[in-house]
């Protein structure tokens, strides 16, 4: 089965059918089709190298993914960036990634280095192409088999990004999973609510997508205003969630989030971070007919490879959720330090096989060695995480292995903030270690810095200043929320920054 035809075959079959619904602004099957079909047509016309991806800069529009679709028509994978990524992320994507082109749904910021170098599709041609566009479609030219379906930046431990390659079959065992075990009904009413720069948001918009849903779009800037998105959720009568847990903490504020006033909501699926008991107790009380699902996967193994559903049951047998049983076509092994299989009931690292494993970074041959193994003569990812089997068979996950955290959804590496606040023109040396709440679930970031000398009367007025600087180079969701000025950072034995010490001081 090839998505891309899947995903087409709605465009024939039910064209009047609503594909993309933003804030009552909808776009058809038809409409998917058409557009896409009109890229690929153009794209295919430059010959460009297919080896390369196309980088695709924008929010959260149809014009994004009938610009993905229009790519992987044309054989391209597609690499999406968002609009609120600092500039200097564009450009080390663009450093490694080496695209084709880029294609700017939305207007590319100043400094970005693909301006001269690049073939670049802007705004106004790309309405353009939809609108006036010719359409001549090789079918043979879609991305399909181990081709690479799209490739997603996460963070990496030096400040330089990791671009996953996910391929057409990574993305298919996945989907074929979604169809199977979560009870969705084909004509769902997702909302779709993640950026499309955070793996998360496959979750909402393939299964959807070739299932002939309707995609009900949650931008930013209305999850932003409280009272805005608990005026909108009603209107998008919509059936199936799809978000990190502490998104959910946010609704679950509103006392008019729940059943009676959201009749048509019925399934609850999160991924991105831990679920908490708290948050699944809540939602549970507010959703008593719901279905919620828990699920674990990093990006590398393509979105999420197990799942359980909290009923009242799991929610009475485990005070820590279990992450669940692994799907049908991948298997999970827990790994000691020398690669060997941990005994029965044991913790280990979390080693996943299957399908869905990414064939490795794009561009980054050290990075990819020292994570994706030979096991049993299968390809396997090692995700980092700690686990353990039940008697249940349940996954539980223990924590991280290495200093990779989860906060609101997004996966942070330390040493990537480390390293942007080591540039600060205002530190001299600094650290960043989680802070976690009574759920084993990280709060926040606190980061430790010794300051150069400085002029400020105060430490708030420094820390603004350190802040400005690091909002130019850094990600938002990254940003430490607490500063604490020190001398000097501990040391251990070797010499190095001893974070485990401190880690110890702000959870104690």
């Amino acid at each position: 089965m090839n998505i891309i035809k899947k995903i087409n075959n709605w465009g024939t079959t039910s064209p009047n059918k609503i594909a993309y619904d933003y804030l009552g602004t909808t776009n058809t099957y038809a409409d998917l089709k058409n557009y896409s079909d009109k890229l690929a047509t153009y794209l295919n016309q430059l010959n460009l190298d297919t080896k390369n991806p196309i980088m695709v800069f924008g929010g959260q529009d149809f014009n994004m993914i009938a610009t993905f679709l229009g790519i992987v028509k044309a054989g391209y994978a597609y690499i999406p960036v968002d609009t609120h990524s600092p500039v200097e992320r564009l450009n080390v994507i663009n450093d490694i990634a080496k695209p084709a082109a880029c294609i700017a749904v939305e207007e590319l910021p100043e400094g970005f280095n693909g301006l001269e170098s690049l073939p670049i599709v802007d705004q106004a041609k790309l309405e353009d192409i939809f609108s006036n566009g010719d359409v001549v479609i090789n079918e043979e030219k879609y991305v399909s088999g181990d081709d690479n379906f799209y490739i997603i930046f996460t963070s990496g431990t030096t400040g330089v990004p990791k671009g996953v390659q996910i391929s057409h079959d990574n993305l298919l065992s996945f989907l074929g999973w979604m169809e199977k075990d979560f009870g969705i009904k084909e004509d769902v009413n997702c909302i779709s609510q993640p950026p499309y720069s955070f793996d998360l948001s496959v979750m909402d918009l393939y299964p959807t997508l070739t299932r002939g849903g309707k995609l009900s779009v949650l931008p930013k800037e209305t999850t932003d205003n409280f009272k805005e998105l608990f005026a909108t959720l009603p209107k998008l009568h919509a059936n199936e969630w799809v978000s990190t847990p502490s998104f959910m903490d946010l609704c679950l504020l509103n006392p008019a989030f729940n059943e009676e006033n959201l009749p048509e909501l019925t399934h609850f699926l999160f991924c991105g971070e831990e679920l908490t008991h708290q948050t699944a107790q809540n939602l549970h009380t507010r959703f008593p007919n719901g279905h919620i699902f828990n699920t674990y996967g990093p990006t590398e193994t393509t979105v999420a490879v197990t799942q359980v559903e909290i009923t009242e049951q799991v929610l009475n047998d485990y005070p820590r959720l279990p992450i669940g049983i692994t799907k049908d076509d991948t298997k999970i092994v827990l790994l000691d330090d020398n690669l060997k299989e941990v005994a029965a009931g044991e913790a280990g690292e979390i080693v996943i096989l299957g399908p869905s494993v990414s064939k490795g970074y794009i561009n980054n041959p050290e990075k990819t060695q020292a994570v994706f193994i030979d096991f049993q003569g299968q390809k396997a990812y090692r995700t980092g995480d700690l686990g353990q089997f039940d008697e249940n068979g349940q996954l539980l996950y223990k924590g991280r292995i290495d200093f990779q955290v989860k906060l609101h959804g997004f996966r942070i590496e330390l040493e990537d903030v480390d390293h942007h606040l080591d540039r600060v023109s205002l530190v001299s040396q600094a650290t960043t270690v989680p802070k976690y709440d009574k759920n084993h679930k990280v709060q926040q970031l606190i980061a430790y810095v010794v300051a150069k000398e400085n002029d400020f009367e105060d430490e708030f007025k420094l820390t603004q200043a350190i802040k400005k600087e690091l909002s130019e180079t850094m990600m938002s969701y990254m940003m430490p929320q607490r500063f604490i000025y020190v001398d000097s950072l501990p040391l251990t034995n070797n010499g190095k920054i001893d974070r485990k010490s401190l880690m110890k001081e702000v959870n104690k």
